[in-house]
């Protein structure tokens, strides 16, 4: 036996709650059984034909290197695309942006440029999962600002603003909201921008779902912190083409900040993984024409599934809040152990050879006990498959032993 060991950082390394069950769901469908995986936010929206024909005119004999902060023609496109097709006000310069290996290696890049171990970076719960384990990568500590669902999960800045001590370096906030799909209006962006500036620490926006609102005139999408001029120094925004393409295979995304000291070590990051995908970055540039009809007919569908999946949650006597954002829903369910009901719905249960894949919430909090009754869903599929699903959830939570 070896007398290696891990590190602590290795050894206790958080799984994703997110993918934790994929083993269960494989065995699952190994046994005949059709697994409706609401537990990932993997669109079945076809990827714009534009970026799939831009793989295909790839012909280059040599699959060469990329500039470590990403192809300069692309961050031009980029940079031209956000005030003139991205609903954002304000100019940006292709020098403010950093191509990454995908949104993740970008948020990754900008904990690690602003936070030391030891230093903490506040959060929202319930948060996407990858802010506490990229913070556990880089021994950044996670505080966080507990959000109810009996509110819809909203935000209020003097809470955030309360929360901030002398060890934070950074609030990271995603709007619209992964799990909660709560979006952050324009007054309320600019006040915790405000909040981040007065108090000296960075504001690391994940905008990656801010094509996907709700309830909102046709086009519109969530308020950008690139149009807060104030916060320009401590401002960093996260994007990504995974969702606002339903192209989440070509792992390609971007750090943008008006900071340049933060930029230029954002590419020294960059410099030390050597360079995004190359290919990837052609079918990207190329997404960018794809033209505002088809966001609008993905918002509608969107729509539609949410309002499917929230009147159907509600039918059956669950009290859920309804989304604003994104395509994600977190939900209490009448259970002690959301885990174990997960677990079970996979390895115990079925409707007519059907069953469920849903993401236990307890790992989308740092608060010991929060979310033990929780999950989220997410309303990437069919309605009449969500349909399916609820009726599957009601049948498993009548039959579910107590525990």
């Amino acid at each position: 036996m070896s007398t290696c060991t891990l590190s602590r950082r290795g050894a206790e390394a958080p799984a994703s709650p997110i993918r934790a069950l994929a083993g269960l769901a494989r065995a699952a469908a190994d046994r005949g059984l059709t697994v409706h995986g609401l537990n990932i936010g993997q669109p079945d929206i076809p990827t714009p034909k534009i970026m799939i024909e831009a793989y295909r005119a790839f012909h280059d004999e040599v699959l060469a290197y990329a500039p470590s902060d990403g192809f300069v023609d692309y961050r031009q496109a980029l940079a031209d695309w956000y005030p003139t097709r991205g609903g954002v006000r304000r100019a940006i310069d292709p020098d403010d942006i950093v191509v990454t290996t995908g949104g993740s290696e970008a948020l990754l890049f900008a904990i690690a440029a602003v936070a030391d171990p030891g230093d903490e970076v506040l959060v929202c719960e319930p948060y996407y999962t990858n802010y506490g384990g990229f913070s556990h990568m880089l021994g950044v500590e996670v505080a966080p600002v507990t959000l109810s669902a009996s509110n819809g999960f909203q935000i209020d800045p003097d809470t955030i603003e309360t929360a901030i001590t002398g060890k934070t370096r950074a609030l990271i906030l995603p709007t619209p909201g992964n799990p909660t799909g709560t979006v952050l209006s324009a007054s309320d962006l600019e006040r915790i921008a405000q909040i981040c500036v007065e108090r000296d620490i960075f504001f690391i926006c994940d905008e990656v779902y801010r094509d996907f609102v709700y309830d909102q005139e046709p086009g519109a999408r969530a308020a950008s912190l690139l149009d807060v001029e104030a916060a320009d120094e401590h401002a960093i925004v996260i994007d990504s083409v995974s969702k606002r393409y339903s192209a989440c295979g070509a792992r390609i995304g971007w750090l943008i900040t008006r900071n340049s000291e933060l930029r230029e070590a954002a590419l020294r990051f960059g410099q030390t993984r050597l360079s995004p995908a190359t290919v990837d970055q052609y079918a990207a540039q190329a997404a960018l024409q794809v033209p505002e009809s088809w966001f609008r007919e993905v918002n509608a569908q969107y729509k539609s599934r949410r309002d499917t999946l929230v009147e159907g949650l509600r039918h059956i006597g669950l009290n859920v809040p309804t989304p604003e954002g994104a395509f994600y829903i977190a939900i209490p369910l009448p259970v002690e152990d959301s885990d174990a009901f997960c677990r079970w719905l996979l390895t115990d249960f079925e409707v007519d050879g059907e069953t469920v894949c849903l993401a236990p919430l307890g790992g989308f909090y740092s608060t010991e006990g929060l979310g033990h009754n929780e999950v989220r869903m997410a309303y990437c599929l069919e309605e009449d498959v969500l349909q399916r699903c609820v009726r599957i959830l009601e049948r498993g939570l009548k039959a579910w032993p107590t525990r």
